[in-house]
């Protein structure tokens, strides 16, 4: 696998890991957990666009 494609499948990875905890976060009232996947979820935003940029470069 190219390491863009496997940038952008990373990235949704963790796109939609953060966001289940961060629901899980607001259900159980813990702010910890619910901060944890809303940084989890902007990661995984940057690690896709990273791999689109490498797609996009030939890399």
């Amino acid at each position: 696998m190219k390491s863009s494609t496997k940038d952008q499948a990373e990235g949704t990875f963790h796109e939609v890991k953060g966001k289940i905890k961060e629901i899980a976060g607001k259900i159980s009232d813990n702010p910890k957990l619910e901060e944890e996947g809303t940084s989890e979820k902007i990661a995984g935003k940057v690690q896709g666009k990273i791999g689109q940029v490498e797609k996009v470069l030939g890399e």
